[in-house]
C-alpha cells in the first residue's frame, strides 16, 4: 500500500516535470523554477519538450505498473530504476537538487515495494 503510494507521487511528481517542461518552460513560472533567462527558454523549447515527453512516458508506464497490481511489480521496478537513474545522472550533470526531488523518492518508492512483497 505505502509502496503503491509512494509510485503514484512519483508518477504525480513526472507529470508535474512534463507541464512545467512541455507547457510551462517559457512562461514566468517555468523560467522560475528552472532559472533561465527568456532568450534561454525560447531558444531551448523544443528540446525542454520532449524532455517533458520523456517525463510523461516514466509517468505512464508507473501508472501502468499501478494498474496492473501485484502483476505489475517487475513494470514498477523497470520505471522506478529508470527514474533512479535518470536522477543520477541529471544530478551528475545539471545539478544535486534533482537527487533529492527525482531519484530519491523513486528509490524510496523502490525500497519500500520490494520490502512489501515480502
Amino acid at each position: 500500500m505505502m509502496g503503491t503510494a509512494l509510485t503514484a507521487l512519483v508518477a504525480l511528481l513526472h507529470i508535474y516535470f512534463l507541464v512545467l517542461e512541455m507547457f510551462l518552460w517559457t512562461k514566468p513560472a517555468g523560467r522560475r523554477v528552472f532559472r533561465t533567462t527568456p532568450e534561454f527558454a525560447e531558444a531551448s523549447k523544443v528540446l525542454a519538450a520532449n524532455q517533458g515527453l520523456y517525463n510523461g512516458f516514466l509517468a505512464a508506464g508507473l501508472i501502468w505498473s499501478i494498474y496492473l497490481g501485484p502483476n505489475g511489480f517487475a513494470v514498477r521496478m523497470f520505471f522506478l530504476a529508470c527514474v533512479v537513474v535518470a536522477g543520477v545522472y541529471g544530478a551528475a550533470t545539471v545539478g544535486k537538487k534533482i537527487l533529492f526531488v527525482q531519484a530519491l523518492p523513486a528509490a524510496i518508492a523502490m525500497a519500500i515495494t520490494v520490502v512489501a512483497r515480502g
